[in-house]
């Protein structure tokens, strides 16, 4: 899209936040987990389509917190 600009974390970050505290505030906590869980497999698929993630990144995590705990 012609004139289209991607926001950045520092600006998406609050926006996910409130996003958040409407949930928590509206709906409860169940709300707010199940806003915070659709958020973040709306990031991991944005990321996907994007390219910015292959399998190896979560892979890579994955094994850092198994390393860790031996």
């Amino acid at each position: 899209m012609k004139g289209f600009a991607a926001m950045s974390a520092a600006q998406l970050g609050p926006v996910a936040g409130m996003a958040l505290a409407f949930a928590a505030w509206f709906g409860g906590f169940g709300a707010f987990l199940l806003v915070g869980a659709l958020g973040g497999v709306g990031f991991a698929v944005g990321r996907a389509f994007d390219g910015g993630a292959g399998g190896t990144d979560l892979r890579r995590f994955l094994d850092g917190i198994a390393e860790r705990r031996r």
